[in-house]
């Protein structure tokens, strides 16, 4: 798959677009805790943090964040509404983190391990800015793990491009694992209701989602004409909810 250029394109109704619900925010939040070391504060990590829908949210509830966030344009509007004390945001991208070694306490990647390109350097280098008994929390899709997404039935090669984005789960596991990672837990939660499926296609139309990058002009015409009138037969109706899967590892 071709890489995704978040400074052209996606940066521009990427926080509108992806915008958590504050149930879908609490639930997420409750998760990590869960996984998480006990004791507060702890140093956290946002790899790949985009606009930082969740490095507040983060803080809040953990203690301070670093975000690291390769796109520039992803970083300015994420600066723009930095206005917590406990938040940063640096340059810097999976295989090259800007930080210390053994300077966190853990590390949240959300759906940014499929835009990674050298994966094994990346693994090594998340394992060398975590001290020893950290977490990796990677909110990733899995290509055996996938729910086939309504909306995307509607797009020619919808659900085939949405697997080709992802990997096995063993195979990203071999990954972390040759890089001394081990795995703490694998869940499936059930996401919050996300309001109706004419919600979902107002967010849609934002194209906020790095698979419009995959589809050619005529099947984003197509997918579109078909999804518009597939909502309109019933705007009300309340948007399919999926399990989204988390893989939790960590530091000997």
């Amino acid at each position: 798959m071709k890489p995704v250029d978040y400074d052209t394109q996606q940066y521009r109704n990427y926080a509108r677009g992806r915008a958590l619900r504050p149930g879908q925010m609490t639930q997420w939040m409750r998760a990590f805790a869960d996984r998480l070391p006990a004791r507060r504060p702890l140093d956290g990590l946002d790899l790949g943090s985009g606009t930082g829908r969740f490095t507040p949210a983060l803080a809040d509830s953990f203690g301070p964040v670093t975000g690291v966030e390769p796109a520039a344009s992803m970083r300015r509007i994420a600066d723009a509404h930095a206005a917590h004390p406990g938040v940063r945001y640096l340059s810097g991208s999976a295989e090259a983190i800007p930080l210390p070694d053994g300077s966190v306490d853990y590390t949240l990647m959300f759906l940014v391990w499929h835009h990674v390109r050298d994966q094994a350097r990346a693994a090594g280098e998340i394992a060398r800015v975590t001290r020893p008994g950290g977490r990796l929390l990677l909110r990733s899709s899995f290509r055996d793990h996938m729910p086939r997404l309504w909306w995307l039935e509607f797009f020619p090669r919808g659900p085939e491009v949405d697997a080709e984005t992802f990997e096995p789960l063993a195979d990203v596991v071999a990954v972390f694992a040759s890089a001394g990672w081990e795995v703490a837990d694998f869940a499936s939660l059930l996401e919050p209701p996300a309001g109706t499926r004419a919600d979902l296609l107002e967010q849609l139309r934002l194209r906020p989602f790095s698979i419009f990058e995959h589809f050619t002009a005529e099947e984003l015409a197509i997918g579109f004409e078909r999804l518009e009138w597939a909502v309109a037969a019933d705007p009300g109706a309340p948007a399919p909810r999926y399990q989204q899967t988390l893989l939790t590892l960590t530091r000997p």
